[in-house]
């Protein structure tokens, strides 16, 4: 009996044991436990800083070609009398020089408006090597010498009429026959034996003339012309009519006509007859490679041509080359 009771006891602490076990097995299977999510840092992962490949886009130049004789020859019986645009359908190229004159000054042949040492501005520049070493300048704006001759004309018409009205601008009228090529202007330099107009030289050369002309006395020498003044000699504008026997064997030769051809240095045309040659008006229609120093560029309309003295020079293009057509100007009306 008491091994029944031992029994007993046992077994119902066994069922008290296992009761409540298997009560929170059962309450617990429906409930899944909240799984807490692990805290992990995401990784910080620095952008790479790749650059952009820089490809330089390759830009091709077009080929720039240069019109053909008869191309630009077309247009020469075209009349173009408006003050825009270019002119005689030339080229439509700007200046780019910085000093350019915004007006026409007077033309007119009596010039009372001569020129003078003493207030000479732009053309107090020489163009010179000065890598040589016997090249001296020496232009003395002090002296109160006329450099410019009254008595000569701006230019003498040409033997043949141009193929369309004049351009009409400022109260002027410009004609020429060519078509309008812009070139930057560059003066020239003949070499150390010549001066431009207002330089001053202490004394002449043993080869130095004197030529008359109108009661005045001008020295000349390897085509250039001086006048005394204070001490010494000056440049000036070369006298028209004037005659001599010598000229430079630099001077450019001028087509005038079919028949008739001048030369030209340093500025002056030279025509040729019985053996010598005489100082004559530029010819309007001819054309020379080169201007001297004391020319300027000035603006006619939309246009630079280049002033020498009361001459003006349109630039041009002739087989190929840089050239300055010497243009007709008559006053309107």
């Amino acid at each position: 009996m008491k091994k029944l009771n031992l029994f007993i006891f046992f077994s119902a602490f066994l069922v008290l044991l296992y009761v409540p076990e298997e009560g929170i097995s059962q309450r617990m299977a429906g409930r899944k436990p909240a799984a807490r999510p692990a805290a992990s840092r995401p990784a910080s992962a620095r952008p790479t800083a790749s650059r952009p490949t820089s490809t330089r886009q390759m830009t091709s130049t077009p080929s720039r070609t240069r019109p053909s004789a008869s191309s630009r020859n077309s247009n020469l019986g075209q009349g173009n009398t408006r003050q825009g645009g270019s002119l005689n359908g030339g080229s439509q190229r700007a200046t780019n020089s910085s000093r350019v004159e915004s007006k026409v000054g007077n033309i007119s042949n009596d010039r009372s408006n001569s020129i003078r040492t003493g207030d000479r501005n732009s053309n107090n520049r020489v163009n010179v090597d000065k890598s040589r070493g016997d090249v001296n300048i020496n232009i003395d704006n002090s002296r109160n010498t006329v450099i410019r001759n009254q008595r000569n004309v701006a230019y003498r018409p040409p033997y043949r009429p141009y193929p369309r009205p004049p351009y009409m601008w400022g109260g002027f009228g410009f004609s020429w026959y060519r078509p309008y090529y812009y070139h930057p202007f560059t003066p020239f330099y003949w070499g150390p034996v010549w001066h431009p107009w207002g330089f001053f030289v202490a004394t002449l050369a043993v080869t130095a003339i004197v030529v008359s002309i109108d009661n005045q006395d001008y020295h000349y020498d390897e085509g250039v012309f001086y006048v005394e003044s204070d001490g010494g000699y000056v440049v000036v504008e070369a006298p028209q009519g004037a005659t001599v026997k010598v000229i430079p064997k630099e001077s450019e030769v001028v087509e005038v006509s079919p028949t008739i051809n001048n030369y030209y240095y340093g500025g002056t045309f030279y025509e040729q007859k019985d053996g010598t040659y005489t100082v004559v008006p530029p010819p309007a229609g001819s054309v020379v490679s080169n201007l001297p120093e004391g020319a300027e560029e000035v603006k006619v309309g939309d246009q630079t041509f280049v002033k020498y003295g009361d001459t003006y020079y349109m630039p041009v293009e002739v087989d190929g080359k840089n050239m300055y057509e010497i243009v007709q100007v008559e006053e309107e009306g």
